[in-house]
């Protein structure tokens, strides 16, 4: 993240206090000022990077200003999210599931198949004071929909059929359009009681390590249970070996 502080913009870019300016030269400092309507006083901040990763900074810069600032409008302010990107690219050029493969688009195959990265999916989150109460999306219903959708991430046919055949052979079957959306309910109670973290609701918090300070969990296994599962315990050397 870079920042430019506007001392005095009346005196061109000897008026500008930051060290970026000398990477970014006078003619594009000047622009980027006059494009904001930069006025003595303001900082500007701005990024480079892929965009989802400027989004994310950028946005956690705003709501930490607006905290301190005090400028929150109300004590609860809740949204949906929608229009969300059908995929992302990856760092090798790649497109993946922003979601999950199975999300439904909101243009038609045609469409999804001529341009890609310019479709919409019908996914949806709802959002409270800034943070995700729940999500979820309408399903693909339509077996030849699914399949393009396969294709722009490079699903050949046959592994089509080895992953996920039994989802297209059902979808041809007529499927009636379908979705859903799950909630986090620790969320919700984090908010209620005005915690920051959902550890301080959650009955039984684990660790990194997935361990239970007030259980002692996981704790050891008793022969007997191991042997109705049929399951049964290696040591690292017999493993090695």
């Amino acid at each position: 993240m870079a920042w430019i502080k506007v001392n005095a913009i009346e005196t061109g870019i000897e008026g500008l206090q930051s060290p970026i300016i000398k990477f970014l030269g006078d003619e594009v400092t000047m622009n980027i000022m006059q494009r904001l309507g930069a006025e003595n006083g303001d900082i500007v901040f701005f990024g480079a990077d892929q965009s989802n990763v400027v989004s994310e900074a950028l946005g956690a810069l705003r709501c930490k200003i607006g905290e301190d600032l005090n400028l929150y409008t109300c004590d609860w302010a809740p949204m949906w999210v929608v229009d969300f990107p059908m995929f992302e690219t990856t760092d090798s050029g790649a497109l993946t599931p922003l979601h999950h493969p199975f999300t439904a688009p909101s243009c038609d195959a045609q469409a999804l198949k001529d341009n890609p990265s310019e479709a919409l999916s019908q996914a949806y989150d709802m959002v409270l004071n800034g943070v995700e109460l729940g999500g979820g999306s309408i399903r693909i219903h339509d077996q030849k929909m699914q399949e393009v959708v396969f294709d722009v991430l490079g699903i050949g046919e046959a592994e089509q059929q080895e992953k996920f055949g039994f989802l297209l052979d059902a979808l041809q079957y007529g499927a009636p359009p379908h979705g859903g959306l799950a909630f986090g309910l620790d969320r919700l109670i984090m908010l209620m009681v005005g915690a920051d973290s959902i550890r301080d609701v959650i009955a039984f918090p684990k660790t990194q390590s997935a361990a239970c300070l007030m259980t002692d969990a996981p704790g050891t296994v008793e022969a007997a249970q191991l042997r109705d599962l049929n399951i049964k315990l290696r040591n690292k050397e017999n493993q090695a070996s």
